[in-house]
């Protein structure tokens, strides 16, 4: 196969060594596939074997031998791209042994004997013309729970039109204890404000900016009965208690004076049951809205089963009734030309961050982002999947996110799930397999524009994830809002803080901090990490390390994009290096209890570790719970 252009990917099948390379490709560009495997097999005979994500059988194509290298024989096959999608690949081999297969073994390729469960290899084909936005490349994201971040003046809760049967609460106490009991009839209402707006935002943003923020997230801005916002009411309005149109424009010039983006937080999978659109408690006029009215412009937008009373609403949650995203007039309502994505892109956000992407079908999210881009061309579209996104698949069906036309990336949890298992339990071969599963699976312009968060609003504080006991996501909120930390338990989850926030930091993709976890908040879940930002009372040594750690990435280009490859994951000890053309960083933490030694690769003298400032020699003494970030020019 002859082409001026062509990628090219290559496995090592020795059992040892990380596949340490991106198996994606882009359609029309031809992929050469070169299979090291070592010669003691005796090789005589070879196949390589290939199916798209939509056939049932492998189909048998060429593998040749093309030579030598070391120890090693090299095989050689193209991979077809014609196509965007996922395909599936492995290699049968018959040598002094008898027959081989060439497949995965977590984070290895090998060669054995084993027919039965063996794991093939995941190569996605992405369009061609795929581009994700340059700005929050080598950035910083911050997602600020906008009711309990900073309260500007004037206070905006007075705005509120509130219906008197269903009242909300004012508080005057920042930082008080957040309202976590039911209510008489044992609801959560969530009604509780403490009057972070869009003006205390606006007044932080020299404090952000000294953080090193590039980004901020916000959590839903729109009209909404809650203090959580995600029973959008109106869309199209800015809630009251946070601020107006005019603000929100504000806020957007004022960060962007500063280098810093805005992006908002999208729930269009369902509403507020208390909206314009549903008004089932009659907030919004007598007989208006669908479950008032049979023949109301978004009786269509909604899933009714026994009308009124009966409807679909997300994960039975009555007062988020579900959208029925197929309808022809919701869609214009979001992605026509004056509809919901464009109009706050053209107010001055950046992008969006979907909420719960997973129920919106792959015709919807490609509408959505054909809408964002139209509005701007560089616009971010981001969305909420909590597994690998590359082969997710949700109620029965495939997704396409990373296929060119869906999402520019998503927020990365398995990644924060191996980040907290090695920090906490010195588990070094997970958090390899999962850095190796997103740099093999993820599109690189993907891979850029991931979001590496170690907590949000809908996970416990990742202080208390490190140091507080494990509590399981049932356990009542009497017992969540009881157990605390201890001074012991809380300084050894700060040290542990900080190695993760380490590899949060150093590892491709987009770090992307919490509110407040850079000063030490603590909290289980919801509501308990949804606590008020506590100005004047911050953990400054934490903040400080967080701030150096930022500096550290604005200073160099490589966080913009480059190659990354783990060097050792055993033992509790996990070091990587990230590189380019002109700088190399290796990153090491020693989650155990015996110190290693590592070899500084090279000339001694040339590296500088950022952290501290020395200079090593030809070995670094990685200690017990000790890390390093060395750092050259070429």
């Amino acid at each position: 196969m002859n082409s001026t252009k062509t990628s090219v990917c290559i496995i090592t099948a020795d059992g040892h060594t990380t596949t340490g390379m991106h198996l994606t490709g882009r359609q029309g560009i031809p992929c050469r596939l070169i299979i090291r495997i070592p010669r003691k097999h005796g090789i005589t005979r070879s196949a390589f074997l290939i199916k798209n994500d939509n056939e049932k059988d492998f189909k048998e194509m060429p593998l040749t031998w093309i030579g030598l290298w070391h120890d090693f024989d090299l095989y050689e096959a193209w991979i077809p791209t014609k196509e965007t999608g996922l395909f599936w690949f492995y290699a049968r081999l018959h040598g002094f042994g008898g027959e081989y297969l060439v497949c995965r073994n977590g984070s290895k390729a090998v060669i054995d004997h084993v027919y039965e469960g063996f794991h093939a290899f995941q190569f996605t084909v992405y369009d061609r013309h795929m581009t994700t936005p340059a700005f929050i490349k080598g950035g910083l994201f911050y997602h600020i729970f906008v009711d309990r971040f900073a309260k500007g003046e004037p206070d905006t809760r007075a705005n509120k039109h509130v219906n008197p049967e269903r009242p909300v609460i004012i508080r005057d106490d920042w930082g008080g204890e957040v309202e976590w009991r039911p209510d008489e009839h044992g609801e959560i209402l969530n009604n509780d404000f403490f009057g972070g707006n869009l003006a205390g935002i606006r007044e932080k943003l020299p404090y952000l900016k000294s953080m090193g923020v590039t980004c901020i997230y916000l959590s839903p801005v729109f009209e909404a009965y809650s203090n959580h916002k995600y029973d959008t009411s109106d869309y199209s309005k800015i809630d009251p208690m946070f601020g107006d149109e005019e603000e929100f424009k504000k806020l957007c010039v004022e960060a962007d004076e500063r280098g810093i983006r805005i992006i908002l937080d999208g729930v269009f999978n369902h509403t507020g049951a208390d909206s314009i659109y549903f008004n089932k408690f009659g907030t919004y006029g007598a007989k208006t809205g669908a479950f008032h009215d049979f023949s109301s412009p978004y009786h269509e937008w909604y899933n009714f089963i026994k009308y009124p009373r009966v409807y679909n609403s997300w994960w039975g949650i009555m007062t988020l009734p579900t959208i029925n995203k197929d309808s022809a007039s919701y869609r214009n309502y979001l992605f026509s030309e004056d509809g919901i994505i464009r109009k706050w892109l053209r107010f001055g956000a950046s992008g969006w961050r979907l909420d719960v992407a997973d129920e919106l079908s792959d015709d919807f999210l490609m509408q959505l982002k054909a809408a964002a881009r139209a509005e701007k061309s560089d616009a971010l579209v981001l969305g909420e999947v909590w597994e690998d996104a590359s082969n997710k698949i949700a109620y029965g069906t495939r997704k396409k996110y990373f296929q060119g036309r869906e999402l520019d990336s998503v927020m990365n949890y398995p990644l924060k799930n191996a980040i907290v298992e090695f920090v906490r339990n010195g588990n070094a071969e997970t958090l390899e397999w999962a850095l190796e599963t997103e740099l093999e699976n993820y599109p690189p312009e993907i891979l850029d524009c991931l979001m590496n968060l170690l907590g949000t609003h809908d996970t416990a504080r990742i202080l208390t994830v490190l140091g507080g006991k494990i509590l399981p996501n049932d356990t009542p909120r009497e017992i969540r809002h009881a157990t605390k930390m201890d001074a012991v338990s809380l300084d050894s989850a700060i040290g542990l803080l900080k190695l993760a926030a380490l590899i949060q930091m150093m590892v491709p993709g987009v770090p992307c901090i919490y509110y407040g976890d850079e000063v030490g908040m603590e909290g289980y879940n919801d509501p308990f990490n949804r606590a008020c930002y506590p100005w004047g009372h911050e953990n400054t040594d934490l903040q400080e390390y967080y701030r150096k750690l930022s500096t550290i990435r604005c200073e160099h280009r490589l966080f913009i994009h480059s190659n990354t490859r783990v060097l050792y994951a055993r033992d509790s000890v996990f070091i990587f290096e990230r590189y380019t053309k002109k700088e190399h960083l290796i990153c090491g933490i020693n989650r155990g209890y015996t110190p290693f030694v590592f070899d500084v690769p090279g000339q001694a003298g040339f590296f500088k570790d950022l952290l501290t400032g020395e200079v090593p020699e030809d070995t670094i003494t990685l200690f017990p719970y000790g890390s390093f970030l060395i750092f050259r020019e070429k």
